[in-house]
C-alpha cells in the first residue's frame, strides 16, 4: 500500500492483458508487412515518415485521457514498477509529474520532426549523421507514453472504447521499432506480455475488429 492508502501500481492486475480487451483491434491486416522497408524507398525518408506519423497518432491517443493524467493522479512517470526520470540538455536528472513529462516528450519530438535540419523535406536536401540515433532516442520517449497509458490509464480508455485504437497503436509501434532496431529491448520489457500477445496475429476465427 502507498501512504494514501492506494495500491501500488505494480500490484494491480493487467487488464490490459485480458483476452476481452487484447482481441479487439481496429485493423486486421499483417503489421510486419506493414513496416518493412519498401524497395524504392530511402531508409531515413521511411524513418522520417513512420516516426512523424507515430508521434501524431500517440499524442492524440494520449490527449484522449490527458484530463484523467494530472500532477494529482500521476505524481509520477510511471510504468509498472519503473519511474521515468526527465534528463535536460545538461544532462541534469528531474522526477516530474506524468503530464509534465509527456509535455517534454511531445515538445521534444515536435519540435526535431519540425527542423528542416534534422526532417528535411526539401529535394536534395540530406538527413545529418545524427538523424539514426535522433529517431531511437524520439521512440523510446513514445514508447515510454504508450506504457504508461497502459499502466494508468487503461481503465480510461475502455471507458471510451479506445482501447482498440490504443491496441493497434501500440502493435504497429513495437513491430516498426523492432523491424528497425530502434528501442533496446531492455526498454521493452516491461511491456513484452503484451507485445507478445498483441504482435502476434489473430486467428481468422476470432478478430474482433472495430470499425473506425
Amino acid at each position: 500500500m502507498l501512504p494514501n492508502g492506494k495500491k501500488a501500481p505494480a500490484e494491480e492486475k493487467k487488464h490490459y492483458l485480458e483476452p476481452e480487451y487484447t482481441k479487439v483491434r481496429v485493423v486486421d491486416f499483417d503489421l510486419k508487412e506493414l513496416v518493412v522497408l519498401p524497395r524504392e524507398i530511402d531508409l531515413n525518408e521511411w524513418l522520417a515518415s513512420n516516426t512523424t506519423t507515430f508521434f501524431n497518432l500517440i499524442n492524440l491517443q494520449y490527449s484522449t485521457i490527458s484530463e484523467f493524467c494530472t500532477a494529482e493522479t500521476c505524481p509520477a512517470m510511471t510504468a509498472y514498477n519503473t519511474i521515468y526520470y526527465w534528463y535536460d540538455e545538461k544532462g541534469k536528472k528531474t522526477k516530474c509529474t506524468a503530464p509534465q513529462y509527456v509535455d517534454f516528450v511531445m515538445s521534444l519530438v515536435q519540435k526535431l520532426v519540425t527542423d528542416e535540419d534534422v526532417f528535411p523535406t526539401k529535394y536534395g536536401k540530406e538527413f545529418p549523421n545524427s538523424f539514426e540515433s535522433l529517431v531511437k532516442k524520439m521512440c523510446r520517449f513514445l514508447f515510454h507514453v504508450l506504457a504508461h497509458i497502459y499502466w494508468a490509464h487503461f481503465k480510461e480508455t475502455v471507458a471510451l472504447e479506445l482501447h482498440g485504437h490504443l491496441n493497434t497503436l501500440y502493435a504497429h509501434f513495437v513491430v516498426f521499432v523492432r523491424e528497425f532496431n530502434l528501442v533496446d529491448p531492455k526498454e521493452t520489457a516491461i511491456m513484452e506480455d503484451l507485445s507478445e500477445v498483441l504482435c502476434t496475429p489473430l486467428p481468422a476465427a476470432h478478430n474482433h475488429v472495430t470499425e473506425r
